[in-house]
C-alpha cells in the first residue's frame, strides 16, 4: 500500500535567501538595530505592510508576542476584560493573561466560527476583542466590526492561520485596530519562530515598537509609509520616549533574512492551497460520516490544514477514526479528545475555573484537523482523503454490517 506523504516538513526556504544569509553570518550583524537604517527587519516590515495593504507593521519574536504587544498597545486598565472565541490556541488566553488582563470566552460553533447570539451577549462587558481566525476560519466581520464600532471597543484579529485570506477583497488582519501574524514553521511563511502585528494608528505603533524593546532612540529607524508624512508617527515616539517598559520581543535579522524572500511566494501559497484544501473536502463529501463545513460568502481562505466534523460518531468511535486514519498514514487531531491538547479550552488550567461552553465543547469533541500543506500533489491529495474516507468506513462499516 502506497502511504500517504509527510505533510509536517515545510516548504524549502528559497534560494534568494541564501546571499544574504551568507552575508549576515559573515559580518555577525543578526541584531536588527546595528545598522543605521535598511536593516533586513526594517526592509521585511516595510515590505509586509505594502502587501497587505497597512501604513506600519512591526516584527517581533511571535505572534503571541504581537498579540502581547497590541494590547499593551491599547493602553487597557489593569483587568481589563478581552473577549476571544473559545476556540483559539493557548497563547491567544495566555496573551491576554501576560497583559495583566482578563480573557472572557464566547461560543464557537460547529463551522468553527464565533456564535454572534453569545458574542453580542458579552460585549458590553469587556474593554476589548480579540477575534482569532482559527485555522483561517473567518468569523462574520461585517457584525462584529458593527457591534464592536458601535459601542467604540477596539478589535485585534488574530491572524495567525489567515496571510492571504480576504474578507469581501480586503485582506484579513487590515479589517480590524491591529492585525498579528505569525512565522512558525507551520505557518505560510515560515521562519521557524517569527511573527508581525501592522496597524494604520501611529499612536499604537509606537507605543509598540518601543515596549518591543526599541531603546533611547532606535525607533527612528523604523520605517512609515512610503511617500508619506511622518510627523504624527515621530510625535507619537516622542510622547512615549522613556515612558514605557521594555519588553525586548524583537526579530533578528537573520530571521527576517529567511522571511524576505518568501512574500513573493504568498500569492502561489495561497492559490495552491486553496485549491488542494478545496479537491480534498470535495473528495471527503461521498461519506455520510464526513462534513466539511462550508465557508462564509464573503471569504476567500488560504488554508494550509483542513478541518471537518465526524457525522454520527460517538467517542469510541471518534477515538477508532483517528486511530484507523493514523495506521492508513494520516495523523489526525481530534481538538477534544487529543490528550492535554493546547485548543480544548478545558486545558487553559492557567485561567483558573474556565466557564461551561456547551456548544465549543461538543465542537471540539467531533471537529477533525490534518495538515494540508500548499507543496502536496494531486495523487498525495488522492491518497490523503482516500485514508480519511476509508478510515471511518473502517470504523462505521463494521458498526452498520454488526447493527451496533
Amino acid at each position: 500500500m502506497t502511504l500517504p506523504p509527510n505533510v509536517y516538513d515545510a516548504e524549502p526556504i528559497p534560494e534568494a535567501a541564501r546571499a544574504e544569509i551568507e552575508r549576515l553570518l559573515q559580518t555577525g550583524d543578526l541584531f536588527r538595530y546595528t545598522a543605521p537604517e535598511d536593516a533586513p527587519v526594517a526592509l521585511l516590515e516595510r515590505e509586509f505592510a505594502d502587501m497587505l495593504g497597512s501604513k506600519y507593521a512591526l516584527a517581533v519574536s511571535s505572534c503571541s508576542a504581537a498579540l502581547f504587544l497590541s494590547l499593551l498597545a491599547l493602553d487597557l486598565k489593569p483587568g481589563a476584560k478581552v473577549m476571544i472565541p473559545a476556540f483559539t490556541f493557548a497563547a491567544v488566553p495566555s496573551s491576554i493573561v501576560h497583559a495583566n488582563c482578563v480573557p472572557v470566552l464566547c461560543e464557537v460553533g460547529d463551522n468553527y466560527r464565533i456564535d454572534m447570539a453569545d458574542f453580542e451577549a458579552k460585549l458590553d462587558s469587556v474593554e476589548a476583542v480579540i477575534i482569532s481566525h482559527m485555522r483561517g476560519h473567518t468569523s462574520d466581520m461585517d457584525a462584529i466590526m458593527a457591534l464592536c464600532t458601535e459601542r467604540g471597543i477596539p478589535v485585534i484579529e488574530d491572524a495567525a492561520h489567515s496571510l492571504g485570506t480576504t474578507w469581501h477583497g480586503r485582506n484579513i488582519g487590515t479589517i480590524g485596530r491591529i492585525g498579528c501574524f505569525s512565522f512558525q514553521s507551520y505557518k505560510l511563511v515560515n521562519s521557524g519562530e517569527g511573527g508581525i502585528l501592522i496597524t494604520d494608528d501611529a499612536e499604537v505603533l509606537a507605543r509598540a515598537v518601543i515596549m518591543s524593546g526599541a531603546y533611547e532612540h532606535n525607533w527612528r529607524k523604523h520605517k512609515g509609509p512610503r511617500g508619506e508624512n511622518t510627523a504624527d508617527l515621530e510625535q507619537a515616539f516622542a510622547k512615549w520616549q522613556n515612558r514605557l517598559p521594555l519588553y525586548n520581543l524583537r526579530l533578528s535579522n537573520l530571521a527576517a533574512a529567511i522571511i524576505r524572500p518568501q512574500l513573493g511566494e504568498v500569492p502561489r501559497r495561497v492559490r495552491d492551497g486553496r485549491s488542494n484544501h478545496d479537491y480534498v473536502a470535495g473528495l471527503l463529501e461521498s461519506s455520510p460520516w464526513i462534513e466539511v463545513p462550508a465557508k462564509l460568502a464573503p471569504e476567500d481562505r488560504a488554508p494550509d490544514s483542513l478541518q471537518f466534523n465526524l457525522k454520527g460518531l460517538d467517542e469510541a468511535q471518534t477515538r477508532a477514526f483517528a486511530k484507523a486514519a493514523e495506521a492508513r498514514g494520516v495523523k489526525v487531531q481530534v481538538f477534544g479528545l487529543s490528550t492535554d491538547n493546547a485548543r480544548a479550552f478545558w486545558n487553559w488550567q492557567f485561567l483558573g475555573e474556565t466557564p461551561e461552553l456547551p456548544q465549543t465543547r461538543a465542537m471540539l469533541m467531533k471537529a477533525c484537523d490534518t495538515r494540508l500543506p500548499a507543496r502536496l500533489t494531486r495523487p498525495e491529495l488522492d491518497l490523503i482523503a482516500g485514508a480519511l474516507i476509508g478510515a471511518a468506513e473502517d470504523v462505521m462499516g463494521e458498526t452498520l454490517a454488526y447493527g451496533t
